[in-house]
């Protein structure tokens, strides 16, 4: 298989069943022989298993296929039935032999079988599987001489990945196959079982898997060996990721800044930083010297040189190495050592084996789903092709010319940061859903390689989009870090903010939805602002606050003479606000009596809730800001009807105003079912009513199963719930949860970054038709970043599945 067919492969991978018993939890099609070959394409991936008949032996292993379902759709493996029962005959479906075998097909040519004893759970499922398909990526030896032969075919072209197993089909395989699905075009992967090629590589404990990284990409002298690197850590995915992402990373970097300001990769990854601190009297001793230092901690630590000469912060006369570590709340180390081999010893002997097993078990339990995700995305989709052309790259001498001559998006990023590259594809959608339909031309600047561009444009952390406009101050997108999201902020940034609006007529089709009928898919409610020509200092926090609310939710502005037949018409009081609901085609009056900007963006904010919402990854944080206790029917699927109508009923009467009425489906969302079995045990019968208190006390209260969701039942639940006459199933501990990293404290980051939008002073807004009329410009901001803080990669509302791990602790915390 050449590179270029595997691409085609990895267009699209198909993973079909066949047996006529087994019902997957995947929904597929149950197909007969002929119409499963009949659909086979070219360059497609197939594994194709046919049964007759049930028998304990087939039942166990297609248990494990079921299990491994989920992780082969993530790698765009799909799951289909066929049933070999029938009138139809095929040779796979003949003899007991055949029926004891699974066939890898690439169209309808096969590539290979596997007995099924070898597929014998979801680790060795995938292991063999990627295996089989990676077999240019990963070479397979038995002896000395094969690695030899491999390594000095490489010297000075590709760097090596080798790794040691104990066998085919264990979960260390199947993280080394992994790894080599997403950096296999990379690095050449090597592989073996045998433990004497293991034993002529070095001393180290051989009853373990290992991997090695050879440097050899750097030797040019075929007879010098290349430098190898055993990584410390065991197999695991997200451990390979973690050592394979601080050997791509700069050996020694110089940096002239503040330490306790300067990151790189090794502190997202949670390592510590090195500095040797020179000046330029000596800067080849000292330069050689850090570079010493980092080979002997590379995969341990990050080694940077500092020169003396060029810092503006003060330090000790006699200091030669400062330390950082990654834990936030730890002091910054200054030291005075004798000798370069006390450097290394200083940070192995310091190190608190407490503090770092404990890191080790939370990056195993919530990093992993954090980060590594967000990495899956980027492995999953590592050979798409991506339609880079949709958007122009920006550099130094294009940037201030392109922004200046057109209305502009503008992603900035970092090639060489997971989360950056996740969301261009993202990016990237979001210009083939727009190409031909926007005048807004999308733009990127690579931070890597131009930060100077960046630190001009008060870019610190990575990703950020910024929308620029002429005669206005650029906006930062501050939303999910999503197509939909951001397709919406774009398409919602085409009307002014808020639209002004001059006539009664007009009025009527902004509430009607009619002037924007393009927006309702993406701003389901719209908000006219009322007021009298007098009420200036009202406009103006009106305007202020539907500057803020820019690009996610429509505001329009209505302050003619005739305001009052509004004001009549839907009997509210001058200043109002009115809220055209297009969904539900209602129309609600809000007066405004001494409020402010911020009360008028949280009124708007609230009123955009929805009454009774499915838990998603978006609103979670939204609805936890309420400060109330959440009363979440859990459901294993769609709402029932029933349920529904009873709680909104409820709501609407403002009977549930004291908590927040929500469900979730576990279907959609299965970390619920881990909730549930925390807080009862066992998996509890569904649907179920739950009351949980994550703001006071911690109490988690269910109700009665015995009783049906009606009216009177659930109002009378919740005022024994009030009246204290009832007692909690769980009371959760009452424990602060932190982020493991500061990078990884979404919340925050976005109530930060809602604050300093705030509080930005805003531009008065105009007209779309008037956006190119000249301004009042606001004062530049005059915040100093350093050229280092570019390095820093904070990662912005990211993670499918982070909001809800953030809840689920606290809602199961035992």
């Amino acid at each position: 298989m050449m590179p270029s067919s595997f691409s085609v492969f990895r267009a699209g991978i198909s993973f079909v069943m066949m047996c006529i018993f087994y019902t997957s939890a995947v929904d597929s099609p149950e197909l007969s022989p002929q119409t499963f070959f009949s659909t086979l394409q070219p360059g497609k991936a197939t594994l194709v298993y046919f049964c007759q008949a049930e028998s304990p032996r087939t039942s166990m292993f297609l248990e494990e296929l079921n299990e491994a379902a989920k992780p082969l759709q993530d790698y765009g493996i799909s799951v289909a039935k066929v049933n070999c029962v029938t009138e139809e005959t095929s040779r796979y479906c003949g003899s007991e032999k055949d029926l004891i075998k699974a066939y890898l097909f690439r169209g309808n040519i096969p590539l290979r079988e596997f007995p099924t004893d070898t597929l014998f759970d979801v680790d060795a499922i995938l292991a063999h599987v990627l295996f089989a398909l990676l077999f240019n990526e990963v070479k397979y030896i038995t002896t000395l001489g094969d690695l030899q032969n491999i390594e000095n075919a490489l010297k000075g072209k590709r760097n090596i990945a080798f790794s040691y197993v104990r066998a085919i089909g264990t979960p260390e395989h199947r993280a080394v196959m992994e790894a080599a699905f997403v950096y296999g075009t990379t690095y050449q992967f090597v592989l073996t079982t045998e433990i004497a090629v293991l034993e002529s590589i070095g001393p180290e404990d051989i009853e373990y898997p290992h991997l090695y990284f050879f440097y050899c990409k750097q030797v040019l002298d075929l007879t010098q060996p290349c430098r190898r690197i055993l990584m410390k850590q065991s197999l695991t995915t997200l451990n390979i990721h973690r050592f394979i992402k601080t050997m791509e990373a700069p050996l020694l970097t110089e940096v002239a800044g503040d330490p306790t300001q300067v990151s790189t990769v090794h502190l997202q990854l949670g390592l510590p930083l090195v500095f040797i601190v020179g000046q330029q009297a000596t800067y080849e001793a000292d330069r050689t010297t850090a570079e010493w230092v980092a080979w002997r901690l590379l995969g341990k630590a990050g080694v940077l040189l500092l020169l003396r000469d060029s810092l503006e912060v003060d330090i000790p006369h006699d200091t030669n190495v400062i330390i950082r570590r990654a834990e936030e709340d730890t002091q910054v180390e200054f030291l005075a050592l004798s000798h370069i081999d006390l450097i290394v010893f200083h940070l192995e002997s310091t190190m608190n084996v407490e503090e770092m097993v404990k890191y080790e078990d939370m990056a195993e339990l919530n990093i992993e789903i954090q980060d590594d995700e967000v990495e899956e995305t980027v492995y999953r989709d590592r050979k798409r092709q991506l339609p880079l052309e949709l958007t122009l790259e920006l550099t130094e001498e294009t940037f201030h010319a392109t922004v200046t001559a057109s209305d502009s998006i503008v992603l900035f990023y970092a090639g060489w940061q997971a989360v950056s590259m996740a969301f261009l594809q993202s990016y990237i959608d979001v210009a083939i859903k727009l190409k031909g339909t926007s005048t807004m031309l999308l733009a990127r600047v690579n931070c890597a390689d131009w930060s100077h561009v960046c630190t001009e444009q008060n870019v610190t952390e990575f990703p950020v989009v910024k929308m620029y406009k002429e005669g206005q101050n650029p906006v930062s997108y501050t939303g999910m870090l999503g197509t939909e999201d951001l397709l919406k902020f774009i398409q919602l940034n085409r009307i002014s903010c808020p639209v002004n609006i001059t006539s009664v007529q007009e009025a009527e089709e902004y509430l009607n939805g009619e002037l924007y009928k393009d927006l309702i898919s993406y701003s389901s409610m719209s908000v006219l602002g009322l007021f009298s020509p007098t009420m200036t200092r009202a406009k103006e926090e009106f305007t202020e606050a539907g500057s803020y609310l820019k690009g996610y939710v429509t505001t329009g502005i209505y302050s003619e003479e005739d305001v009052l037949r509004l004001s009549s018409k839907y009997t509210v009081t001058l200043p109002a606000l009115l809220l055209a609901r297009h969904k539900e085609g209602k129309i609600e009056s809000i007066p405004l009596v001494n409020v402010h900007v911020h009360d008028i963006v949280q009124i708007i904010t609230n009123a955009s809730l929805e009454t009774f919402p499915e838990i998603t990854v978006e609103n979670l944080p939204t609805y936890l800001r309420l400060q109330k206790p959440l009363l979440i029917l859990f459901s294993d699927g769609g709402i029932d009807l029933q349920h529904e109508k009873t709680i909104l009923r409820l709501a609407k009467k403002k009977y549930l105003d004291s908590v927040t009425p929500c469900w979730l489906n576990l279907k959609k969302t299965p970390v619920g079912r881990g909730v549930l079995q925390a807080y009862f045990g066992t998996l509890p019968p569904l649907p179920l009513l739950v009351v949980v208190n994550l703001h006071s006390g911690g109490h988690v209260f269910a109700f009665p199963s015995d009783q049906a969701v009606t009216k009177q039942n659930l109002l009378l639940w919740l005022k024994k719930l009030e009246a204290g006459l009832e007692s909690p199933i769980k009371v959760l501990p009452a424990q602060e949860w932190k982020p493991p990293l500061p990078a990884y404290d979404f919340l925050s980051m976005m109530d930060a970054a809602a604050s300093e939008h705030l509080a930005r002073k805003v531009p008065e807004c105009i007209k779309e038709t008037d956006m190119h009329e000249s301004d009042k410009e606001q004062p530049d901001d005059k915040s100093a970043i350093t050229e280092e803080s570019i390095g820093t990669s904070k990662m912005k509302h990211s993670s499918r599945s982070s909001w809800l791990e953030e809840i689920k602790k606290p809602l199961s915390s035992p």
